[in-house]
């Protein structure tokens, strides 16, 4: 049996700075591409991934997953923890949140039927994940 292979930190880094796809970093050092993706993460530099469930706190149903709903509330999601989102997708993301908020209403879901409007509450749902969103996109002008 042979000794395991071993991934260098510091060479790792470099290669993943120019740009090395995992595939050729596991070529590069005789480990599976798993193996690289435990390397990466030991050494800090694998993309922290994204958390969803603030603006997303429901179960949903698969046929409900990729509604518009989920998918603006995602993509508000993403511009607060500072990911890059395309403009017309935030852009989408915002008028829709803005109009529920300015109308006083909220977003609730059910797994039957999908995501429904309902009347906001004092703490509106769509208002905090649309101001979370808001202040990283001032923040980051």
């Amino acid at each position: 049996m042979g000794r395991k292979a071993r991934v260098e930190q510091g060479e790792l880094a470099r290669l993943v700075a120019r740009g090395w796809s995992n595939a050729e970093l596991a070529e590069h050092f005789g480990v599976t591409e798993s193996g690289v993706l435990q390397a990466k993460r030991a050494a800090g530099l694998s993309r922290q991934m994204t958390d969803h469930r603030a603006a997303l706190p429901w179960k949903l149903s698969r046929e409900h997953s990729q509604s518009g709903p989920a998918t603006n509330l995602r993509n508000l999601s993403a511009v607060a923890q500072g990911r890059t989102v395309p403009r017309e997708k935030i852009n989408t993301a915002l008028r829709w949140a803005g109009r529920l908020a300015q109308q006083g209403l909220d977003i609730a879901y059910d797994p039957e039927s999908g995501f429904y409007e309902v009347a906001a509450g004092e703490e509106s749902h769509i208002g905090g994940v649309l101001e979370a969103a808001r202040s990283a996109l001032e923040a980051g002008e």
